[in-house]
């Protein structure tokens, strides 16, 4: 709901306040003298720490540096050129970039008890570098194996016939999970996509059966629509001859026109009306 994505955003943010407040507690007066230390010597090899001190990240790059340990400030350093203290300084390359990746197929078992194998792909990049660095030791990986529980967690809440027609629902449901859980990580997840659904072969058989008995009944019940249809019409034909005579005999002639149009070997030879009433009343 609304309320719980709100409540996961707040406990997202206060677990990043929580870091910073960490890191403002300060280097304490060795961290210092270290510090002083280290820059002093830089200034002193100048011509040569300038290869050490000077970094450069890419575009899509980031850089969060570390301090004798102690993340230096809430924001990466990057893109560009950036300096590090040598001896007291680290720092770690984090990729912006959107990254994507396959779901293995999940054998999953379905609301309704059936058995399926369901894969799919995500689509996931990092927004926030600090936290992908410091609260989570392998943000990727991570990602990769919460991806999985997550399909077979949603997928396990769904009747087969949801799973095969509500992929896009589905789909949503599972990047609004992924999202929320991975928020404290720094990690936006952006897609999230069913590739394919394996059903069984049993029953595919049996779904196939079942499919070709429905397309069964509904071409007899329209053949006997048509039927029906064909008798009214017939019924009706038959009152309207009934009552006048000689639209029998125009039908009969019209008949008669009609076989001598095409070339074929019948004979026909017409009797009078009269006659054949005559033996019809005998």
């Amino acid at each position: 709901t609304h309320m719980e994505m709100e409540s996961e955003m707040e406990r997202g943010a206060q677990s990043k306040q929580n870091l910073i407040s960490e890191n403002n507690s300060g280097l304490g007066c060795c961290g210092w003298i270290l510090v002083i230390i280290s820059a002093f010597f830089s200034i002193l090899i100048f011509p040569i720490s300038i290869f050490i001190t000077i970094k450069i990240v890419k575009e899509y790059e980031r850089a969060v540096i570390f301090r004798l340990g102690r993340i230096t400030a809430r924001k990466a350093k990057g893109p560009g050129i950036f300096f590090i203290i040598p001896c007291t300084d680290s720092f770690v390359k984090v990729d912006l970039r959107t990254i994507s990746f396959d779901i293995p197929p999940q054998e999953i078992l379905t609301k309704d008890s059936v058995t399926v194998s369901v894969d799919g792909v995500v689509y996931f990049r990092v927004n926030d570098p600090v936290a992908s660095v410091a609260n989570v030791s392998n943000a990727d990986y991570s990602t990769r194996l919460l991806a999985q529980t997550t399909l077979r967690n949603v997928l396990g809440t769904k009747n087969l016939s949801e799973v095969l027609s509500d992929r896009e629902v589905i789909s949503q449901s599972m990047q609004m999970t992924l999202d929320e859980a991975t928020d404290s990580w720094g990690i936006k997840v952006e897609r999230v996509e069913i590739k394919d659904v394996k059903l069984p072969q049993q029953l595919q058989r049996a779904m196939a059966a079942e499919a070709e008995a429905a397309r069964e009944a509904r071409a007899k019940v329209i053949a006997a629509e048509g039927e029906m249809n064909a008798s009214r019409a017939l019924k009706e034909a038959s009152l309207v001859i009934a009552e006048s005579p000689s639209a029998l005999q125009l039908r009969y002639l019209q008949t008669l026109n009609t076989i001598a149009a095409e070339k074929n070997s019948t004979i026909i030879f017409p009797l009078p009306m009269d006659v054949i009433s005559h033996f019809m009343k005998k």
